[in-house]
Order: structure tokens, then sequence, then C-alpha cells
């Protein structure tokens, strides 16, 4: 079934009351699963696939800078495979994140951190799933009246679980009882910058389709805003089928910038935060050699917007830790923009026969991969 680029345009729309009606039940859910008298989180591992891996990394600077633990965002497969939970005890919290809540790598992500004695929390879309199931406790974080699009609401709505989370863990880790609620405040605020900047983007994002009509896309950022940069080439990829990537602010610097031609599109991803300078430093330099830089900012930023063509503009401050609930969705209108401008539907659903669909070869199970290893 073929879908059409306004899916997600009702996606990105419908965002501002997600926030609002998701996020007193994720908050009660915390409260729930990490109860206070339980034993101090030291570190945390992030662990999805897709969207789901991106809010992990969208999610990390939020447990390190609130809740002041170490905080790593490891692919599901990646974990499952790689890792060493063996090495882990008690104090390490493996949170998967899958927003269908039957993702096999998280499952089995999971599975072998619980195996091996960590504590294991899912973040999940739908209750009683397989994700839920495996991991000690879970947050569900269930939309009303979703429908099958890139995921957009189903992204916030793990990031909202993740941010939940970090903010829990702070309270329970001595942060200042003041300065959380100051924080959780914040988050709820979001909500009035999420509305006034969609309403912003429904005009503005045209100027951005227009430059990113031909050529290759990079989509750039650092900190949370390098999980916010991964999310929004995915949606351009997902929805239009264009070429699109996504790299750190430096990485891309180093090696991407000499890509050909030398006019192709650059998104620049730049709340204010650590990163702000270099990022304005990064687009100076890029615009200066050809590229047609986008920045995706902070509306008073008068500074980096002299050096794009097109200025994406978030429409109030939230804290860095923050950013990515608000400063992800440009990529939705960019990425709708462009699929009717090209006439193309997302999945690659026009082509004959829908989307193809080719399920990844399966991973041994958890007690078969020494063996595997040494056939």
């Amino acid at each position: 079934m073929s879908l059409e680029p306004d899916v997600v345009l009702r996606q990105v729309r419908a965002l501002p009351a997600d926030l609002r009606t998701l996020l007193p039940a994720i908050e009660a859910q915390v409260r729930e699963v990490l109860p206070s008298g339980e034993p101090a989180v030291r570190n945390v591992y992030l662990t999805g696939v897709g969207d789901s891996y991106h809010a992990g990394r969208a999610a990390e600077l939020a447990f390190v800078r609130l809740a002041g633990v170490r905080c790593r965002p490891v692919g599901a497969q990646r974990f499952a495979l790689y890792s060493e939970p063996e090495q882990m005890t008690a104090a390490d919290l493996v949170i998967g994140v899958s927003a269908s809540g039957g993702t096999e790598r998280v499952v089995e992500a999971l599975a072998r951190a619980r195996s091996a004695g960590c504590r294991t929390l899912a973040v999940t879309g739908r209750p009683d799933s397989a994700v839920d199931r495996v991991a000690h406790a879970g947050i569900t974080a269930q939309l009303p009246d979703d429908e099958r699009s890139p995921g957009i609401r189903t992204y916030q709505a793990s990031l909202l679980g993740l941010l939940s989370t970090a903010l829990r863990l702070a309270e329970l880790g001595g942060a200042g009882e003041q300065e959380t609620a100051r924080a959780r405040d914040e988050l709820w605020a979001a909500t009035d910058v999420l509305a006034a900047t969609n309403e912003a983007l429904s005009t503005d994002a045209a100027a951005g389709v227009g430059e990113l009509s031909a050529g290759v896309t990079a989509v750039v950022g650092s900190g949370p805003s390098h999980g916010t940069a991964q999310f929004a080439a995915a949606k351009l990829v997902e929805t239009a089928g264009v070429p699109a990537f996504a790299q750190d602010l430096e990485e891309w610097w180093h090696v991407e910038r000499f890509i050909r031609p030398v006019d192709n599109p650059l998104v620049v991803v730049a709340p204010p935060g650590r990163s702000r300078q270099r990022a304005e430093a990064l687009a100076a330099r890029a615009a200066g050699i050809g590229r047609r830089v986008i920045t995706v900012q902070d509306r008073d930023d008068v500074s980096l917007a002299r050096h794009s063509r097109v200025v994406l503009a978030v429409q109030g401050q939230v804290r860095e830790e923050f950013s990515p609930v608000v400063y992800h969705c440009f990529a939705s209108f960019l990425a709708a923009g462009l699929a009717q401008r090209l006439d193309r539907r997302p999945f690659l659903t026009d082509l004959p026969g829908g989307s193809p669909a080719v399920a990844p070869a399966p991973v041994p199970a958890v007690g078969a991969l020494s063996e595997e290893v040494n056939r």
C-alpha cells in the first residue's frame, strides 16, 4: 500500500500534543520502575536499532550531565555480538529501546545483558512486547492513533522515555531537588517551543527543500545533535529516497568535505551548547568552498545565520540536553517537501510491489556465539 508524504507532516504536527500527553504517563512509569532505595547506577548503556539507536545518541548528554553517570550508546547488534556484559555488574544499567517492542537485535542485547547480571530496562511503544518481557522492567510510551510512517512520533516518544529516565537517575543519585525540578520544568516547556517551531517550519522549510533537490546531503552535528543528524538523514532517505548521511562536525571536516561536487548540500544542526562555536566555524568554511549550507539554529543566532543559504530556526531556547526534542522537527518538513517535489513515496511504496522487505540473517543465540567464532 502506497504511503503519501503527507503522513510525515501529520506525524510532525502531532508532536506538541504527544509531548503533553506522554510525558506525565512516562514520568509516572519511570518512578515506578526506578524506586528509591535501589543500588546506585554508575554506567548506562543505551541500545537500539535505527531511530531507537539515534534516540540513544541524542539522549547521551542528559545521562552524563544531569544524572552524572557514564553513558554509552551502542547499536543493538554490536552490543549483542561484541560487548562483554560478563564484565559488567549490577551497577550497570542496559536500556533497550524499540518503538515496536519487537526488534530482535534489541531482545538479544537485553537477554545477553540480563544473563550476565546487568540491570535491564526496556523503553518501547507497545505494552507486553518481546523487548518488555526480556527486560527486568519496562517503560511504555504508547501513542494514540498511530499510523504507518517513517518514525517521527515514535522517535519523540523514545526520546521522552530516555530523558525522563535520566532525570529520575539524577534524583536518585543525589542531584539537588531544586535543580532536577527546574530541568523537568524545562522539558515540559519544550512543548511551546516545539509548537512555535513547527508553525514557522511549515513555511520556512520550502527554501531548504530547494537546496536539497540535487546532490548528496550531509547532516552534521556534535553531542546530542549528532543523534539529531542521524535521525534527520534517516528521514530524508526513508521518505524521499534521496542519498543522505549523518556525520560528526569534526569528522565531516576531516573527510567528507572532500566529496564532489563541491555544491552538495550541508545541513548543520547547531543549537546553543558546547559545539556551537565549532559549528559556526565549519559552516563558514563549508560555505567558502561552495557548499549549500542550511543551518538549524536558534532564531536569534545572527552570527551563524550569516554563513547559511537557508536558516531553519527553532523558536525558543532549550538546554542542550533537551535540544533533540525540538531540533529534529526540521527533518520531517524537508523530507515530506522533497518527496512531494520528486513525486516519491515513503519506504519506496511507489514502486511496483511496494517496499522490498529483506530480513537480515538471524544472529546466533548467545550460547552459540563462541561456537560460531570458532567455526
